[in-house]
């Protein structure tokens, strides 16, 4: 087997549509672990301050406990959208090792390699759902939040 100059710049050429995908998918990672980090931080901040109980109001508890569920849902959805970028990233991978070794090997893979693509797009548009579910639970649960301040602050008649 010997693979020509030439035949490697095909290759490469055909490799480089998903190589620029990767790179949109690592920044889709990047965003989702920097949100789930402050989700994170948010969340060890009101368990801490629920640890210190004895001088912490019962309605504080509630509502703390409130955030919390949220964070985790939050935290849930956005550790599955994490789960579908690596999923993509690694089919993606799998693309292109498969794309020079077709070619090296001049083999017949064209489905399997479309296969591939298509499931890394499925799993991609899964990530970016989760990632829309969990921005949407995070607006809901502020909305609710502002309500709140706003009714507690109301001037008495």
């Amino acid at each position: 087997m010997e693979i020509k100059p030439g035949e490697i710049g095909h290759i490469i050429q055909l490799a480089i549509a998903p190589v620029f995908l990767l790179t949109g998918v690592g920044t889709n990672m990047l965003v989702l672990t920097n949100r789930l980090a402050r989700i994170i931080d948010r969340t060890r901040l009101l368990e801490e301050e629920l640890d210190e109980g004895a001088r912490t109001p019962i309605e504080r508890d509630a509502l703390f406990r409130a955030e919390l569920d949220v964070l985790f849902q939050r935290a849930r959805k956005i550790n599955r959208a994490i789960f579908l970028s690596t999923t993509c990233a690694l089919l993606i991978c799998m693309v292109v090792a498969a794309l020079f070794v077709t070619d090296a090997l001049n083999l017949r893979l064209a489905s399997v390699i479309a296969g591939m693509f298509v499931l890394a797009m499925v799993a991609l548009t899964g990530s970016f759902v989760y990632l829309l579910r969990e921005v949407l639970l995070a607006t809901e649960f502020m909305n609710r939040q502002q309500q709140r301040y706003f009714r507690e602050r109301e001037p008495f008649d």
